[in-house]
């Protein structure tokens, strides 16, 4: 296989004692973020930092929090999992300092950016890897193998019961009951919904008519809730009940579907998904520190798993004080570190950033300067 610009590397180095520490040089750049003391030369990071956005990145958000906290006394990192679009929405208009997001900025978003980043921007640096599960609550019934076609017709309640030729004739070992097909979407502008319609639109285009958009088609019926914890919620009360969502959150507490990709069905895993992210290539357009990937969502790549979300903190290029601009560059290193990835990976099932990957990010986050 080509190595792309985001190639993930074969294996993960184990952390060593101490990787927490980032210490910086200048008078930009973050302090000891281990030990939250004042470096040569850099400001002690104190303060509170602002974020809303990503529900699916909520387990991670947790966990970085309060690593963070209690590495540095004096931080705080406040986080409103509201989704993706209100994120978006937040960094945008200033309501926030950071946005989590499960998209990468439209054009137009990327342009109104300036308004409040100055000439720059924003800046979209990846965090989090993770891929979407087709989770469904049918009793009996723990693993299915579904292809886009018929994933796109559940969906669109072109198929009404769980027993229909379409799903029997992809699981003839399967003892599929004669139950009611009930999709459930995101009510909210969520990211998830993005990159599950993206895949639905270019894997399936034949039934999937409708354009990806983060906010679900309105045409279609079904039952609706808001973020990942509310659609998981609907799922696990109601027999038959399908939705999308991220893996993390369906662990354990539904079946998920195996999807085909080539001539084969791909089980879902953080190492799935991080392979089909390796083949991305750079969103065209966007300036030099911007990190926003274009997936490939009809690869046919083996052990690829193309249904899948690269959640980004937006953040901008310049901010009015050297106190938020050391605070962010102080998280989003942490956020960025092995130690940070490796403590999402173990609370919410993420896959690590390549160190490649890795290496450009932070290099994006040391380029956060004070406006001039």
């Amino acid at each position: 296989m080509k190595a792309s610009r985001f190639g993930r590397n074969a294996a993960i180095a184990v952390i060593a004692a101490g990787a927490l520490a980032l210490t910086a040089c200048g008078s930009d750049n973050a302090t000891n973020t281990a030990a939250g003391t004042q470096s040569a030369g850099g400001p002690k990071v104190t303060g509170t930092l602002t974020g809303i956005g990503s529900s699916a990145q909520g387990a991670a958000m947790d966990v970085w929090k309060t690593n963070f906290a209690s590495a540095n006394q004096g931080a705080n990192v406040q986080y409103s999992p509201d989704g993706s679009g209100a994120g978006r929405k937040a960094i945008l208009d200033g309501s926030a300092q950071f946005a989590g997001s499960d998209a990468y900025l439209k054009d137009e978003e990327a342009a109104k950016a300036k308004d409040q980043c100055g000439p720059d921007g924003a800046i979209e640096v990846p965090v989090y890897i993770s891929p979407i599960a087709i989770a469904f609550n049918v009793p009996g019934v723990t693993d299915l193998k579904l292809d886009a076609a018929t994933a796109a017709k559940i969906f669109r309640g072109e198929i009404a019961k769980w027993n229909d030729p379409a799903i029997t004739a992809l699981n003839p070992d399967a003892k599929l009951p004669d139950l009611k097909v009930t999709p459930v979407n995101r009510s909210d502008d969520s990211g998830t919904t993005k990159n599950f319609t993206e895949y639905l639109a270019a894997a399936a285009p034949a039934v999937w008519k409708d354009k990806a958009d983060g906010v679900w088609p309105s045409s279609l019926k079904g039952e609706n809730a808001k973020g990942t914890s509310g659609v998981v919620k609907t799922v696990t009360d109601t027999a038959g009940a399908v939705t999308y969502a991220d893996d993390s959150a369906v662990s354990g507490k539904m079946g998920t579907a195996q999807i085909k990709v080539g001539s084969d069905f791909v089980k879902i895993s953080p190492e799935a998904a991080a392979k089909a992210v390796d083949l991305g290539k750079p969103v065209e357009g966007r300036g030099a520190n911007d990190l926003a990937i274009k997936l490939d969502r009809t690869t046919t790549e083996s052990g690829a798993y193309p249904l899948v979300l690269v959640s980004y903190h937006i953040v901008c290029s310049t901010y009015d004080k050297q106190e938020t601009v050391d605070l962010v560059k102080g998280f989003e290193k942490y956020v960025l570190s092995e130690e940070g990835q490796k403590a999402a990976a173990e609370s919410a099932k993420s896959a690590p950033l390549s160190a490649t990957l890795s290496e450009k990010a932070v290099k994006a986050i040391e380029a956060i300067k004070v406006k001039s």
